[in-house]
């Protein structure tokens, strides 16, 4: 069983130190990846998948994110897919949080047709549209995998079109922080067992949340006339979330934010903008918003250089990298 990092003083602080707010901030929380990001091991065997998500759900359940979880069917070996993920999304649904489809495999449309995109879209949507259809809700949200919506204007539009017919809202987001690759390194970190490097990578990730915050809220500001949107935040199910995730939602609440559903989040006036952006790119829907507007796109802080570093090496150079100056 992993350990949680203590929240309360953290909590505690930053509240003494974040002044008032002049309006309400709301942040719909997302995680991608499901059933987790791990070794495909873990995802062939039931054993460890049921393991990976109860844990994680009841990291999430006592914080009452209102959070909405998108599921890679394909990512769980077939033999299990059968047997385990259905029992596996009901611990999320059971958990209050809401499910959506995020392909069955994470396809990369830069390397593939639209048709080839769709098919994908519903070869990942059986074993979840059923989850919900057993509690008398349906399938609705799409995540589009790297954030790419199509880097051609035909495969954008085709893709548009046939998730539309399909009947799915596409899950923006507002709130980028590259958690991704945090984990990968923090993975790296269980690998070697070296429990210090894991709190370091661990606080780069907090401290770096915090960055990303204070560029994006008056970034957002600007699209709105100074109103701070409804925000949506994209993390990821995986090891380093399962521990500092509690953290990270701490810091969202010292700065005075209520954690809605997506539904709520989308239901701001913001989420009706048009999107004209069509890049071989996948960024937030706040630079999406901004380019259609004709306006220079500002990008958002860069994880720290060590961690970009460790993120593209392998995991025996993981001490050495960490320890450069």
């Amino acid at each position: 069983m992993m350990t949680r990092v203590p929240i309360l003083g953290l909590m505690l602080a930053l509240a003494l130190t974040t002044p008032a707010l002049a309006q309400e901030r709301r942040v719909a929380v997302t995680f991608d990846d499901l059933p987790y990001q791990a070794a495909d091991a873990a995802l062939c065997d039931p054993v460890q998948m049921m393991r990976l998500t109860t844990e994680f759900v009841a990291m999430l359940e006592p914080l009452d994110t209102h959070g909405t979880a998108f599921v890679n069917e394909g990512k769980v070996c077939e033999p299990t897919r059968v047997s385990t993920l259905p029992t596996a999304l009901n611990v999320w649904l059971d958990g209050g949080l809401d499910l959506g489809n995020h392909s069955f495999s994470h396809i990369n449309i830069h390397r593939t047709t639209a048709e080839a995109y769709l098919a994908d879209v519903d070869a990942g949507a059986p074993t979840t549209r059923a989850a919900l259809e057993a509690r008398g809700q349906t399938l609705h949200w799409f995540r589009h995998p790297y954030l790419f919506t199509g880097e051609t204007q035909e495969k954008h539009d085709a893709i548009a079109a046939g998730l539309a017919q399909r009947g799915y809202t596409v899950a923006p987001v507002t709130l980028d922080n590259n958690d991704w690759m945090f984990a990968d390194v923090y993975r790296k970190a269980e690998r070697l067992g070296d429990e210090a490097l894991k709190r370091r990578i661990g606080e780069a990730y907090v401290a770096h949340m915090t960055t990303v915050l204070d560029f994006f809220e008056p970034y957002s500001a600007e699209l709105t006339g100074g109103r701070e949107p409804a925000q949506v935040l994209l993390l990821h199910a995986n090891s380093l979330n399962q521990v500092y995730y509690p953290q990270i939602h701490a810091l969202y609440l010292a700065r005075g934010y209520r954690f809605v559903t997506l539904e709520e989040a989308l239901s701001d006036p913001i989420y009706a903008h048009e999107d004209r952006y069509v890049r071989a790119n996948g960024i937030s829907w706040l630079h999406r918003w901004n380019s259609t507007d004709g306006k220079p796109i500002r990008w958002e802080p860069e994880p720290p250089a060590w961690i970009v570093a460790a993120n593209k090496a392998p995991a025996d150079q993981l001490a050495a990298i960490a320890s450069a100056p």
